[in-house]
C-alpha cells in the first residue's frame, strides 16, 4: 500500500527499540529537484534508523536518486534467484507531469515503500547491497553503480555470457525449435493464475483512474456552477440573491471535497492496485528465473544421461581414452547436480514467497476496498447533508 499510513517505515518503531528488539527503520523523504533542462531529477533524503549490530550506526541519512533505487533492485535480482523482488514505480514518465508535485509525491511514496519492504524481508534484508545503498556516501555509491551497471562488466560476467552464445550456437545446431519447459499440473495451475490475476488488477486499476478522473472533473464542475448561480442571484436581487448565493457556496464547498475523495482515491486505491499490477511483473520475472534454471538443469541432466551410456561403451571399446571421459563426466555429473540444486532451491523459495504474497496481497488489497469504501461513504453523506440543509429555503423561495 502507498499511503504514508499504511507505509511499513510508519511501523512502531519505539516499542521494539524499548523492548530490545531488532528493528530497522527507513523513511525516504524531502524529494528536491536537482539540475536543469534534461539533466534535471529528484534527489531523496534516506533515512535509516536501527539497532542491528551489522550496521555503522543508529541512524544514517543519505542522499540517493531514482538511479540509486534502481541498481539496488537490479544487484538483488541478479543475486536472490526464486525470492519476488518488490517492484520499482515507473521510471518513465510523461515530461511535463515529471516534476507535479503528484507525481513526486507518488513517487515518493513508491519508494519508501520498495526499501522498507526489503527491509522487512527475511533474506533480502541481509543482503550486502541494501547494507551498500542505505550507509555509502554519494562517492562510493557512484562507484559501485558505475562498475556494476558499466560498459565493463566482471570477468564472471563474461563467462556467462560465452556460455549464453554457446548454448544458442548449440540450440540451433542440433535443431532445437523451441526450448523444454517446466510443465506440472500445479505449475500450469500457478502460471494461469498469475496471468489472470495480472489483468484482473490492471482492468481495475484502470477502473480506479477513471473514479479519480471523474471526482476531479466533477468537482471542478461543481466550482464553476458555484460562481455561476451565485452570478445569477447577484444579477436576481432580494431574496433570490441570498439562496443562490448560499447555493453557490454549497457547491464550492462540494468542490473541495470531492477534489479530497479525489486525492484519496488515487493514493489509497488507485495506486495500491498499480502497485500490486508491478508486484505481478516481479512475480513473473522469478517466473522466467525458474524456467531458465529449468532447462539448464533439464539440459544438463540429458546430456549427462547420453555420455553416461557413452562411457560405459568406451570402457570396452577404446579403454586408452576411457580415463579422459571419465574425468569430464565426473566434471559435467558436478554440474549437473548443482544445477539440479539450483532449479530445486528456486522452487523451494517461490513457494515461501507465493504463500507470503497471498497473504500480504489479502491485507493489502482489502485495506485499500475499505478505505474506498469509507470514502465513497464519507462524500455521499456530506452531500447529501449540504443540499438537504438547504431545501428548506429553496422550497421557500419556490411557493413565494
Amino acid at each position: 500500500m502507498i499511503s504514508p499510513e499504511r507505509s511499513p517505515s510508519q511501523s512502531p518503531r519505539s516499542t521494539a527499540a524499548a523492548a530490545g528488539a531488532p528493528f530497522l527503520s527507513i523513511s525516504v523523504t524531502d524529494p528536491v529537484k536537482m539540475g536543469t533542462g534534461v539533466q534535471a531529477y529528484i534527489s531523496y533524503r534516506v533515512i535509516t534508523k536501527t539497532n542491528l549490530p551489522e550496521f555503522e550506526g543508529p541512524e544514517k541519512i543519505v542522499i540517493r536518486r531514482y538511479s540509486d533505487f534502481e541498481w539496488l533492485h537490479d544487484r538483488l535480482a541478479e543475486r536472490y534467484k526464486g525470492i519476488f523482488i518488490p517492484p520499482l514505480p515507473e521510471k518513465n514518465a510523461v515530461e511535463k507531469f515529471r516534476f507535479s508535485k503528484e507525481f513526486i509525491e507518488l513517487r515518493r511514496q513508491a519508494l519508501d515503500l520498495f526499501v522498507n519492504r526489503i527491509a522487512s524481508h527475511p533474506e533480502l534484508k541481509q543482503s550486502e547491497v541494501l547494507r551498500v545503498f542505505l550507509q555509502a556516501d554519494e562517492e562510493k555509491m557512484d562507484r559501485a553503480r558505475s562498475y556494476e551497471t558499466g560498459i565493463f562488466k566482471r570477468p564472471a560476467d563474461f563467462l556467462q555470457m560465452f556460455k549464453d552464445v554457446q548454448s544458442k550456437v548449440s540450440d540451433v545446431v542440433l535443431g532445437k525449435e523451441k526450448p523444454v519447459e517446466e510443465s506440472t499440473p500445479e505449475y500450469e495451475k500457478l502460471k494461469n493464475y498469475i496471468f489472470e490475476l495480472e489483468n484482473h488488477l490492471a482492468e481495475a486499476q484502470k477502473q480506479a483512474y477513471r473514479l479519480v478522473k471523474r471526482h476531479r472533473e466533477l468537482g471542478q464542475s461543481l466550482a464553476e456552477f458555484g460562481k455561476a448561480i451565485k452570478l445569477l442571484g447577484a444579477c436576481e436581487g432580494d431574496m433570490m440573491e441570498k439562496v443562490f448565493s448560499e447555493v453557490g457556496s454549497k457547491s464550492e464547498m462540494l468542490s473541495i471535497k470531492l477534489q479530497r475523495e479525489a486525492d484519496n482515491l488515487l493514493f489509497n486505491f488507485e495506486e495500491p492496485l498499480k502497485d500490486y499490477v508491478r508486484a505481478v511483473q516481479s512475480i513473473k520475472a522469478t517466473m522466467m528465473d525458474r524456467a531458465n534454471a529449468f532447462r539448464q538443469h533439464f539440459d544438463l541432466d540429458q546430456e549427462r544421461k547420453y555420455k553416461e551410456l557413452n562411457l560405459e561403451k568406451l570402457k570396452f571399446m577404446n579403454p586408452e581414452k576411457y580415463a579422459e571421459a571419465e574425468s569430464e563426466f565426473r566434471e559435467l555429473k558436478a554440474d549437473s547436480e548443482e544445477a539440479t540444486k539450483k532449479f530445486e532451491h528456486i522452487v523451494r523459495l517461490m513457494n515461501e514467497e507465493l504463500a507470503r504474497f497471498q497473504e500480504q496481497k489479502t491485507a493489502d488489497i482489502g485495506l485499500a476496498f475499505h478505505e474506498f469504501a469509507k470514502g465513497q461513504a464519507k462524500l455521499a453523506k456530506d452531500i447529501a447533508d449540504a443540499w438537504r440543509s438547504i431545501l428548506p429555503k429553496l422550497e421557500a423561495c419556490s411557493t413565494s
